[in-house]
């Protein structure tokens, strides 16, 4: 059973947080120079001059590659776990991933089959 007693160190780390955040940024609204001029209200790229619409179309193969990667990776990061611990997991271990890497190449496989990472 717990008491509201409990939750009073959560309620004040919360509120040194918020106080954090707020004092922080009353400092830098009021101890801050703030001289707007033309040059800092410009769209400014890596010392390049903003040329044109930023809004043109990208082709969906870049999306689709993208996130093909990322969905990859991130099932990756789920071998180390099982890498660290390979030997007390034993022979079950092993065959779960198995089969988890097997259904990996498997969507893999239909990914190339469709032409998902084919560029024309």
């Amino acid at each position: 059973m717990s008491n509201s007693i409990d939750y009073v160190a959560i309620l004040i780390q919360f509120s040194v947080a918020v106080g954090f955040v707020g004092v922080t940024l009353l400092t830098i609204r009021f101890a801050g120079p703030r001289r707007l001029t033309s040059d800092k209200l410009q769209s400014w790229e890596s010392g390049i001059e903003s040329v044109g619409n930023a809004r043109f179309p990208f082709s969906i193969k870049y999306f689709l590659t993208a996130i093909l990667f990322v969905m990859f990776d991130v099932e990756v990061i789920f071998m180390y776990p099982w890498a660290v611990n390979f030997k007390s997991l034993g022979m079950i271990g092993f065959v779960e991933m198995f089969l988890f890497i097997g259904t990996l190449l498997l969507g893999f496989g239909y990914i190339i089959k469709k032409g998902g990472l084919t560029w024309d």
